[in-house]
């Protein structure tokens, strides 16, 4: 052991490694690596400090009491090697890969003397049972943390050519598929060093590099940096589409914490901006309004809820059959619901705050929305068929019923909202008049447009039958599309690949993205991507007419 630098740490080794018993080097042997892996090099450290982290025990008269940061690493690094050698572990059980030295050597595209001269800088290395020999290894969590650490002395020590511009382009184009895939910093400069040939950590300095230089478009965002306004957009739609917080923590490089308190922020700003409009009362505001108010409905006339459906009338129509009528005491109590709901909704958005969102309240906000959205819904279903008869009154020679009823069930909507139940009219009378003005103003409206196109011959192009294709046919040209334009999608460069198949769906079992989805996934913004789109689509047309492409349907 005279390779020590050191005498106090050369006693500890052989005290320890004579005398500790086995659990107790091992917990040593731990808390020697991670020391090793904090040590600052251009500092002094003290020998009892030392000690007292990797033993538990402070000396009360340590020998050579100061010892610099460069010399430390060294006899960390021989006390790590000296306790494992009593004590090899199979590298197979440590629950991760461990590497020898020349798998070092060859990873990091370096010489094996290297290696060396990194492990008397604090390169952590264990004696480990490998295959069933003892060999000196470097678990794999260990060489990524002390590459993490010497990131200017790793890149001057690996041997490896220039990379170009062109090169890099492409490096950082399909890094940022990979990091909308979920994956991590370490997981993609794995992969794109097996595709590209090159050093795990050129790869991974590349990328760091360009995250550094450009951070409003960084590819891997730091954990500790807030998402932007528009990233948490994204993760609440996302989100809102069945998205898990999982999958959205690996996306966006968060953790499942941030990732709830941005959805909470948006979720939150979304209900601090919505309009609410209501009929208000001053009932609302007495003491009692809850028990009062929210209570069963009044019970329904007598008969209604078995209305009798008329024969032969289309699906959309029987449905509304099944919807019972509201007597006034069902429809005061039901408006009076909806608009004390509406009142609520609206005093818990003066309590709302983005700044400091609060679930509690967001997840109350939401009930209310919910009880209202049914509520509401129940009023319009159940006044259907008011918007039906008062329909075929306007009924005329080339007016569509179907866009009649649509349009009476629009001025439905807006007497819903807008019907002041205190004041004791049955809401089917102040509907009606509504529906009935709406469609004095749209139906003559709609006639005189068409007066404008009449031909005198309508009776000839509504006997003529009108030619539909198969679904085969359709199915078929859209497949023979899509294969002309992959094919001419050659002549593009990278970026305009990616562009038009993203935001055209052209990869099989993807959907089109929008100009936003398509700028997180490149890192540009929406109107880049746009500028791409047009000049590759503008090149596209140029490859057809050169090729003389025929793209079906087209």
């Amino acid at each position: 052991m005279t390779r020590y630098q050191n005498n106090g740490l050369q006693a500890l080794a052989e005290q320890q490694t004579r005398f500790a018993p086995t659990a107790v080097r091992q917990s040593q042997l731990e808390e020697a690596e991670r020391l090793l892996l904090e040590l600052e090099l251009d500092r002094v450290y003290g020998f009892a400090d030392v000690c007292h982290r990797v033993t538990g025990y402070r000396p009360r008269n340590p020998e050579g009491s100061q010892i610099p940061g460069n010399e430390l690493a060294h006899d960390l690094r021989c006390l790590i090697e000296d306790l494992s050698s009593t004590i090899p572990a199979d590298a197979t059980s440590i629950g991760e890969r461990v590497l020898t030295v020349e798998q070092v050597s060859e990873r990091l595209k370096i010489s094996s003397k290297t290696v060396g001269r990194w492990r008397d800088k604090g390169l952590p290395s264990r004696w480990f049972l490998i295959e069933g020999r003892k060999r000196l290894g470097v678990r794999e969590s260990s060489l990524e943390r002390f590459v993490e650490m010497h990131q200017e002395e790793v890149m001057r020590g690996q041997s490896f050519r220039q990379m170009t511009e062109k090169e890099r382009e492409q490096i950082i184009l399909e890094a940022r598929e990979l990091a909308a895939q979920g994956l991590t910093l370490t997981d993609a400069g794995r992969v794109l060093s097996e595709k590209h040939g090159r050093a795990l950590e050129t790869i991974r300095y590349t990328l760091r590099d360009f995250d550094t230089a450009h951070p409003e478009n960084a590819i891997f965002r730091p954990s500790d940096r807030p998402l932007s306004s528009e990233m948490k957009q994204l993760a609440y739609d996302l989100a809102q589409q069945g998205v898990s917080i999982h999958d959205l923590a690996r996306r966006f490089s968060r953790s499942k914490t941030a990732i709830h308190s941005a959805l909470a922020e948006v979720r939150t700003q979304r209900l601090c901006s919505m309009s609410v409009e209501f009929i208000d009362n001053e009932e609302f505001r007495t003491p009692d309004a809850e028990l009062r108010i929210v209570v069963p409905a009044p019970p329904g006339n007598r008969g209604s809820e078995t209305t009798r459906v008329p024969s032969g009338l289309p699906a959309y129509l029987s449905d509304m059959y099944r919807v019972p009528l509201l007597n006034r005491e069902q429809e005061q109590h039901y408006f009076r619901l909806m608009n004390f709901r509406l009142y609520q909704l609206s005093e818990l958005q003066k309590k709302l705050d983005p700044r400091r969102p609060s679930n509690k309240l967001a997840a109350q906000a939401d009930r209310l929305l919910a009880d209202i959205a049914d509520t509401k819904n129940l009023l319009i279903r159940s006044n259907l068929r008011l918007v039906v008869s008062i329909a075929k009154k306007h009924l005329k020679p080339g007016v569509n019923f179907f866009e009649l009823v649509s349009d009476g069930n629009m001025s439905l909507i807006r007497s819903v909202e807008k019907f002041d139940y205190s004041r004791g009219n049955k809401f089917s009378t102040y509907a009606s008049w509504a529906i009935m003005k709406n469609f004095a103003r749209t139906v003559p409206a709609e006639n005189t447009r068409l007066d404008r196109f009449r031909t005198g011959q309508e009776e000839v192009f509504g006997a003529s039958v009108e030619e539909r294709t198969s679904q085969f046919e359709c199915e078929h040209t859209n497949r023979a599309q899509r294969a002309a334009i992959l094919e001419m999608m050659e002549e593009l460069n990278g970026r305009e690949q990616k562009v038009i198949a993203f935001r055209f769906g052209l990869e099989t079992g993807t959907e089109p993205e929008t100009l936003e989805e398509v700028g997180v996934r490149l890192g540009v913004t929406k109107e880049r991507v746009r500028q791409i789109e047009v000049r590759t689509l503008a090149k596209l047309r140029r490859i057809a007419e050169r090729r003389r492409v025929e793209i079906p349907g087209i």
